[in-house]
């Protein structure tokens, strides 16, 4: 019989008899940690050395951190104003401060983007596994015995329902085994903390009372889930999405991903479907090639690991409304998004919020099992992932830098590469910017040789940029490496087909046509359609004020002039004598920016910043 506890610690001690002194423990990606049960654990394990505990995770969610005096004057009011009240791990902790005690150990196979990178513990003891492969070579080869997991409840009947509402990702493939493993003898708790902040997903993620050993519930253990407040989008990122809009075709399916890339190919799509002749406009401007540009009639089907705020907001557009043969709109298997995601899911009214089934990763992210009704349901599939880096030949690179530092890790991205390919008709969609700005200097993104490669180049298919669309899948090298250079920056064009020659891979005439593959021309594209309302900064809205909107666009300059002492004096000249407009000066006041000598540089960088980054 499932028990019910009001206290983390006793749960703790509850489960440390019911298990003995070796603890260990699955904890779901992102936001479906049982954080009160994680930190009862460890507290435990600390106090105790004779006890053992080990956590297999992923993507531990911190409150953001600041870096310099000027970003912490940015971050440290808004933190406390989003994340005000967020539980966090003490373990993540430990980590960060170095003090992971020797009876503890922490495994993740995918990590908070870039946030790590110069932690020895994590990056020694991260393991990279595609995401389908979690439940086989890392959970059921351990010996788990125990998950904790944050789950929603629905009170409004006679019986509290429960669901593992953002996590049935690795959860549901993973505790049948799991529990006839108990069946068979061996020492097993599935336990789950309720979170009223959670939205209640009904449909798989939905669980029995009597499904868990235990569950924690009570006030003290509330707290407000971690949200992923959303990125400015950029005229890069837009113009991008406007390509990858145009490879999606009606009656398709569509899986998207986090961030401003993702948020910019949302925006293109709704676009194309509610302003279809400025769609067209654009997209004429910028390719002769023949597009998907027609608004959705039948509309689109998301088979995603991720449920990012995007599908929320194609939903209410009338797009993402094409159903399965289950009748759902979107199979996905974990969400995390912003605050404005969460509570317009929790406001949804429970029959449309079943639109949504929230499903094992196994479903979303193979075509293995129940091959036939998948294929049925998936056609014409667009799988858009991002990348870090592309070679000439269509080899990207996700996760990891030259030196072998995880940055995040290979996650579900292989997965989908390989299912695009086993798809009739679908394409895997890698969306990149051409280039970078890295101590105030353009670097390039597309490059003749990768130092790391997440995806190989025998599985290419289509890349993205600002620039336009290189489709790769079948074409030979020497094709392959004029369609890269073709959309890379005209800086850089150039010099990948000349090593592409001296290399014996390209004709000696060859040369690609890349003069107007300039930033500058991108801008006077957007230019007219945004003195009209179109291609916002935060086009589906923001956690931050205006004064904190028009701070972001001259703090990500600084960030991209960093340690070049040339761009910080050019930009430092630039704003030295220089006037803040209305904005500028609210801007000013939230970063508390005064009369000292510390802040009349910080002044004068941020105007400069603000004069440059406009033009």
């Amino acid at each position: 019989m499932m028990r019910r506890f009001a206290d983390a610690d006793a749960l703790a001690g509850w489960i440390i008899e019911a298990l003995g002194p070796e603890i260990v423990t699955g904890l779901p990606l992102g936001i479906g940690k049982a954080n009160h049960v994680a930190n009862a654990l460890f507290a435990r394990a600390k106090a105790d050395p004779a006890l053992r505990l080990e956590i297999l995770t992923a993507l531990t969610l911190e409150r953001p951190r600041a870096s310099s005096d000027l970003e912490a004057r940015m971050l440290e009011p808004f933190v406390e104003r989003v994340f005000g009240g967020y539980v966090e791990l003490a373990y993540a902790e430990a980590l960060r401060g170095g003090g992971l005690p020797a009876n503890v150990h922490v495994s993740e196979f995918f990590v908070n983007s870039g946030k790590w990178l110069s932690n020895a513990a994590v990056q020694q003891h991260y393991t990279s596994v595609n995401y389908t492969s979690v439940a086989p070579d890392i959970i059921l080869k351990r010996p788990i015995n125990l998950l904790a997991q944050l789950i929603a409840v629905d009170e409004s009947g006679p019986r509290p329902r429960y669901s593992l509402s953002s996590n049935p990702d690795i959860t549901l493939d993973v505790l049948p085994e799991l529990t006839a493993r108990r069946e068979a003898g061996e020492k097993f708790l599935f336990v789950g903390q309720v979170n009223r902040d959670l939205p209640f997903m009904p449909g798989s993620a939905e669980l029995y009372a009597d499904d868990f050993d235990a569950i924690l519930d009570d006030p003290s253990a509330e707290f407000p889930v971690f949200t992923v407040p959303r990125n400015p989008v950029g005229t890069a990122d837009y113009v991008a999405g406007l390509h990858a809009a145009s490879l999606v075709r009606d009656g398709g399916t569509l899986q998207i991903g986090i961030g401003s890339l993702g948020d910019a190919v949302t925006y293109a799509l709704i676009l194309r479907h509610r302003h279809n002749s400025l769609f067209r406009e654009l997209l004429a401007q910028v390719t002769d090639e023949q597009r998907e540009t027609a608004p959705f009639e039948e509309g689109l089907y998301a088979s995603s690991e991720m449920f990012v705020d995007g599908f929320l907001d194609l939903y209410d557009a009338g797009i993402l409304k094409r159903r399965s043969a289950s009748g759902h709109v979107l199979h996905s298997a974990f969400f995390a998004g912003s605050r404005d995601f969460l509570d317009r899911l929790k406001a949804m009214p429970e029959e449309r919020r079943r639109d949504f089934d929230m499903t094992p990763v196994s479903f979303t992210n193979a075509l293995y099992g129940d091959e036939d009704a998948k294929r049925a349901d998936r056609p014409h599939a667009r799988f858009l992932n991002n990348a870090m880096k592309i070679d000439v030949l269509g080899a990207a690179q996700s996760d990891t830098l030259s030196d072998g530092r995880v940055v995040s890790g290979v996650g579900g991205q292989h997965d989908f590469v390989e299912q695009a390919l086993a798809l009739r008709g679908a394409n895997s969609v890698m969306l990149i910017h051409s280039h970078r700005i890295k101590d105030g200097k353009a670097e390039p993104n597309i490059v003749w040789q990768l130092d790391r490669t997440t995806i190989p180049r025998h599985m290419r298919d289509v890349v993205v940029t600002e620039y336009g669309v290189a489709w790769l899948k079948g074409a030979s090298d020497a094709e392959c490496i004029e369609r890269m250079a073709a959309i890379a920056d005209y800086r850089f064009a150039g010099g990948l087909a000349a090593r592409a020659r001296k290399a014996g891979k390209l004709g000696k005439g060859a040369e690609p046509h890349t003069g107007g593959n300039r930033p500058e021309r991108l801008r006077d594209l957007l230019a007219k359609p945004r003195a009209e309302g179109f291609f916002p900064d935060f086009p589906f809205g923001s956690d931050f004020t205006h004064a904190e909107r028009t701070a972001l666009r001259a703090l990500a300059f600084l960030k991209e002039c960093g340690r070049s002492k040339t761009a910080l004096a050019r930009t430092f000249a630039a704003g030295l004598f220089a006037e803040p407009d209305a904005d500028q000066r609210a801007a000013l006041d939230r970063l508390e920016i005064g009369g000292g000598v510390k802040d009349r540089l910080y002044r004068a960088l941020l105007l400069g910043a603000w004069r440059r980054a406009a033009g």
